[in-house]
């Protein structure tokens, strides 16, 4: 499995899961920059994303909703507001409601993805998100956020794996 670690910071009000891959930083900013790639694995294997929105520039937005075995529709948003390609993002996260509006009622975090070069192909993702305030932190968590990012980001060494394939470099 790909992730290493998740921790969780009360004090701080953050949570960071830690992955590493065998692929360089810019095959791994592939898979947050092309849409078709980030609903692969940003869904856990139970909710599945699609990408209905993708502007991965500092103001842009990344809209997307999960569909859960049931059918039921979360929709969710991305505010980009900063952009290092291909070691950085930092995002406002929120829920939406169908039609695309953030919805209110929910809390919003921002995360940060930082991308690190190991060295001899291999990377680093973390994934830090922090949240506004106790009562948000524990009510994302308890909504399943740890499980759910945990086996999403599981799902990216199959990704990489079809892509050394297809380029003829799989080890």
């Amino acid at each position: 499995m790909t992730v290493t670690a998740v921790r969780k910071d009360v004090e701080h009000l953050t949570m960071t899961l830690d992955a590493e891959f065998e692929a360089s930083p810019e095959r791994v900013w592939q898979l947050w920059a092309d849409p078709r790639q980030l609903e692969r694995w940003w869904g856990p294997p139970t909710y599945p994303a699609t990408v209905t929105a993708h502007d991965l520039r500092v103001g842009g937005r990344v809209e997307y909703h999960m569909t859960g075995p049931d059918g039921d529709q979360p929709h969710a948003y991305w505010d980009v507001l900063e952009v290092e390609r291909p070691h950085r993002l930092l995002l406002r996260d929120g829920f939406a409601n169908a039609d695309g509006t953030p919805n209110s009622d929910m809390p919003l975090n921002t995360f940060e993805v930082t991308i690190t070069d190991l060295g001899t192909g291999r990377s680093r993702m973390s994934i830090a998100s922090v949240f506004p305030d106790t009562a948000a932190m524990e009510q994302l968590l308890a909504m399943g956020m740890e499980q759910g990012i945990t086996a999403a980001v599981g799902q990216i060494d199959a990704i990489l794996a079809e892509g050394a394939v297809a380029s003829g470099t799989a080890r």
